[in-house]
């Protein structure tokens, strides 16, 4: 966090031909109010010594007994048989030293007095998986962030426990929204109500994920971090983002349904679903985690919201694409997920949501990523941090963070061929599991299916429409799917559940436009 905030600011004095502490101003002032933590730093920063001199001087980064010294940029050049980085440090640490004792206390961004009750409500949302603003319990929300609406569809009355998206309807909502899917009353005309007229027998279902940081769609704007670009504007959504987890829900593949603000376009299951039946309005749940593994029983206990008896089958997609074989750890093979672990996994995750789906569902496995594919396509590539003095590529970024061991993917994120490779084999052997889970297992309220995650079709796709392999990764990170991504891979899974298991689409509303043009001034996400 040091590195990329002091970075910054010495970016900015360049870029405006600045001091630092002009620099700082300026960036404090592109930042809202309370997340202005890194404005307390100017005094310490000094434009001759790089990032990483500055945090390992102000011990705001330290180097662990027996662990090598990490750094993101190149250490500076001086004599011959000494290290530069280290050579810096001696001579930076005298005058840093009284002054990073007033940092100490910050090392968590949670103890700086203004973001601790914003860091209680993300504790609570993270442990619970529920939305922290929901008065009735029912698991929705009328509160977009800290799990509310971005992440599930909007409640119409946060006040009765009985009205929540995905509910059959209550005598066909004549009186009142029961489902929230907008659609309620009687018609005039010939007193039937709208809710029978138009969704009756029209097999009405919702959209579940269950699913990693790249089903929750992790994203970090790069103008944060990219000073030609960086404006007031660029911070806007700062506040959202962090209360969200720096997760996009409302754009992801699965359950997008706003436009996105974040590149690219939104394309996804949920709207492809209620464009085909406009009953299925606000029947969405996105129960994703960063950092998700197989063991996903215990979220799906936590935050699936589906009542058997009361509510409409539901599509659930079950995608961790990529974390059961990446982490951080040194020994990276030794804390992968075994093909035995993953069996035992997700069959108790299915035989979870066969106790607790209503009968007529359908559950799609979605196989392992081939990560193979972030390092071919943009190791040698430079990073936001680095476009300005062409000095941070995406495989120093790599380096940095397997080094401080937090890397999303030591497998992949690697210049080790072979363990990239090992790493894609195991991947392959634990998507085998799934596709033999979707072949051999029967269950008594839902049919189980496995497709393959679509990134090659998916790059042919975008190179069809003249775009590169490295647009389809995430710039900041380096690791997740992007918005185009996302958008893309929406098209290729309907492309094949309309041609491979047209029961899961349900079929065409032929009311569609009836319901909008009677519910139009209604039906708002």
């Amino acid at each position: 966090g040091c590195v990329l905030v002091v970075s910054v600011i010495e970016q900015l004095a360049q870029w405006h031909n600045s001091t630092v502490k002009a620099a700082m101003e300026r960036l404090c002032d592109y930042i809202p109010g309370k997340y202005q933590i890194m404005c307390h730093m100017s005094c310490c920063i000094d434009r001759e010594m790089n990032a990483d001199v500055v945090c390992h001087s102000l011990r705001l980064c330290k180097q662990d007994p027996g662990q090598p010294l990490c750094h993101l940029y190149s250490p500076p050049k001086v004599k011959k048989h000494s290290s530069g980085l280290f050579h810096a440090l001696a001579h930076a640490r005298p005058k840093h030293q009284i002054r990073s004792k007033s940092f100490m206390g910050f090392s968590s961004v949670c103890a700086f007095p203004p973001l601790a009750n914003l860091c209680e409500k993300i504790k609570y949302v993270l442990r619970n998986k529920l939305p922290f603003e929901d008065f009735d319990g029912d698991k929705f929300s009328t509160f977009p962030t800290l799990r509310g609406y971005h992440w599930r569809g909007r409640d119409c009355d946060d006040k009765n426990t009985t009205v929540y998206p995905g509910k059959r309807p209550d005598n066909w909502d004549a009186k009142s929204d029961s489902n929230c899917n907008g659609i309620w009353g009687v018609d005039p005309k010939d007193g039937i109500p709208y809710e029978e007229k138009f969704c009756k027998g029209a097999d009405s279902k919702g959209v579940v994920l269950l699913g990693d940081s790249a089903g929750a769609h992790f994203h970090i704007p790069p103008e944060w971090m990219t000073v030609t670009q960086m404006s007031a504007k660029s911070f806007a959504n700062l506040p959202m983002a962090f209360s969200d987890e720096l997760d996009w829900p409302q754009f992801s593949e699965i359950t997008g349904f706003l436009n996105s603000t974040i590149g690219g376009w939104t394309d996804s299951l949920y709207l492809r679903l209620r464009k085909r039946n406009r009953c299925n309005h606000r029947d969405l749940q996105n129960i994703s985690q960063n950092g998700l593994r197989g063991r996903l029983i215990q979220e799906i206990r936590g935050g699936l919201a589906r009542n058997q008896l009361l509510d409409n089958p539901a599509i659930v997609i079950y995608a961790t694409i990529g974390n059961d074989v990446c982490n951080g750890e040194r020994d990276t093979l030794a804390h992968m997920t075994t093909p035995k672990e993953m069996l035992s996994n997700v069959v108790q995750a299915l035989r979870y949501l066969d106790s607790h789906l209503p009968n007529g569902s359908h559950v799609i496995l979605t196989g392992l990523v081939d990560g193979r594919f972030l390092w071919d396509n943009l190791h040698d590539r430079y990073h936001p941090l680095g476009q300005l003095n062409k000095d941070v590529t995406y495989g120093q970024l790599y380096s940095f963070l397997d080094c401080l061991q937090v890397s999303p993917c030591s497998g992949w994120l690697t210049p080790n061929e072979t363990l990239r490779n090992l790493t894609s084999e195991r991947a392959l052997q634990l998507s085998n599991v799934l596709k033999e889970i979707a072949r051999s297992e029967k269950f008594a309220n839902f049919d189980i299916f496995y497709m393959d995650f679509p990134l090659r079709q998916t790059a042919e796709e975008w190179r069809k429409m003249g775009g590169e392999p490295w647009q389809l990764i995430e710039p900041v990170d380096g690791f997740h799917p992007s918005q185009i991504a996302a958008a893309l891979g929406t098209g290729i899974t309907w492309q094949k559940a309309l041609h491979e298991w047209p029961q899961v689409l349900g079929k065409e509303n032929p009311f569609n436009d009836q319901i909008e043009a009677v519910f139009k001034d209604q039906g708002g996400h």
